[in-house]
């Protein structure tokens, strides 16, 4: 979305004049990426809808698959994620019996890992994250899946 002129409309008149244009806002970086990140969540999901998993549920646990039972904290960190959110997303998952969480090394950590279940459920969703991965990929194109990629060491 970008706003190149005032908005008119009848019942207000935006104007803005000097240092207090907001126009340039309006081509916001961090707004496009959240945009275009909402986008891409909401593809994968309508491809793993019939499996029952959502594509953050899918993500925590192939991460947990490859790297092994993680401290929860670090784990959100790994993940991007602030550490209510991946808590949040951790009790989903755990419900359905993908994970299991118990208590860390002191009494301030605990550990998650994933279940022969939960493994299962990433198994049989895969080719449709397959198909939500290659589909994402051309929309985007080879620079695209570079830039994003690049983008998210980054940052």
């Amino acid at each position: 979305m970008r706003i190149d002129k005032a908005f008119k409309c009848s019942y207000t008149y935006i104007y803005m004049t000097g240092d207090q244009c907001l126009f340039e806002c309006g081509d916001c970086l961090c707004l496009a990426s959240r945009r275009a990140a909402r986008g891409l969540t909401r593809s994968f999901d309508r491809q793993l809808r019939p499996h029952g998993i959502r594509v953050t549920q899918f993500s925590i646990l192939v991460v947990l698959i490859l790297r092994g039972p993680s401290k929860i904290g670090e784990l959100a960190e790994f993940l991007g994620l602030e550490r209510t959110t991946l808590t949040r997303n951790l009790a989903v998952i755990e419900d359905k019996g993908w994970v299991v969480i118990r208590p860390g090394d002191d009494a301030r950590s605990r550990v998650v890992a994933a279940t022969k279940k939960g493994h299962a459920a990433v198994v049989a969703a895969r080719g449709a994250w397959r198909k939500a991965q290659q589909a994402a990929a051309a929309a985007i194109g080879n620079a695209g899946v570079g830039a994003l990629r690049a983008l998210a060491r980054s940052v």
